[in-house]
């Protein structure tokens, strides 16, 4: 089995690991940012792909990579892993219909709660014992899938019309257009900035690069919150007027 993951703050990327390890033992992931995951892909009839939910829908980094290599998921067994800081919804199923319009086979969906990656807002901010206890159950609910699959008895978290409606009047009504297309809102505080080019690095979408010293943000965006959890000065914001905590799922392995 191969995994093919998006993540920002590192959440994704563990679970995805994590399913592999108790799956088959296999090392196989790779971020959609990495030019082998489309050989592997095509190589592997058999594919787990995880992403941190936004609003109830896929993040808009990810939604172009599935289209525009729409022709690589027919017929692939695909199993789907949401990552959340507390509600999805339909998160796993906005992907399901995605690929399964491309001939893709999707085999189930799970749904886990992680440490909340927002670092710019006080919603959901928890203890570091809490997030300690939130990984621990989410590696528990994954090994716990994993024998189901195995079973054949796949989970089927965010598929079918209840999970559906609870993802569309729950969230994604009131916050379509916030994934619908990348966001200009990335603020960068000219005064706190050092110019250390770390978010430029960090950047999946080439949305940040330091022009005399300084970080300056376009209007590409996707909301994966790498640059503010990172920044040494604090001097990004998306969503919040200032950082209230930065996030790494490191911190609780």
């Amino acid at each position: 089995m191969t995994g093919i993951y998006f993540s920002g703050t590192g959440n994704t990327k563990f679970c995805v690991d994590k399913f592999l390890k108790e799956y088959d033992g296999s090392k196989n992931s790779f971020s959609i940012e990495d030019c082998k995951a489309l050989e592997r892909i095509k190589n592997d009839n058999k594919i787990v792909i995880g992403y941190p939910v936004q609003y109830s829908n896929i993040p808009k980094i990810l939604r172009d990579y599935i289209v525009s290599n729409r022709y690589i998921w027919k017929g692939k067994n695909i199993f789907i892993i949401v990552t959340m800081g507390l509600f999805s919804g339909d998160g796993a199923g906005m992907l399901a219909r995605l690929l399964k319009n491309y001939g893709a086979i999707i085999v189930g969906g799970l749904h886990l709660k992680m440490p909340d990656s927002i670092c710019d807002e006080r919603a959901l901010k928890r203890s570091f014992k809490n997030n300690k206890r939130i990984v621990v159950k989410a590696a528990e609910k994954i090994c716990k899938s994993v024998r189901n699959i195995k079973n054949g008895e796949p989970p089927q978290e965010g598929l079918g019309i209840v999970y559906h409606l609870a993802g569309l009047f729950g969230q994604r009504l009131y916050f379509l257009g916030k994934t619908q297309k990348y966001t200009d809102k990335l603020k960068i505080n000219s005064l706190k900035c050092i110019g250390c080019g770390l978010c430029e690095r960090l950047c999946p979408m080439g949305n940040i690069i330091v022009k005399n010293g300084i970080a300056v943000s376009s209007d590409k965006c996707t909301m994966c919150y790498r640059c503010i959890s990172k920044c040494p000065k604090q001097a990004i914001t998306l969503l919040g007027k200032k950082v209230i905590e930065q996030n790494d799922v490191s911190r609780y392995l």
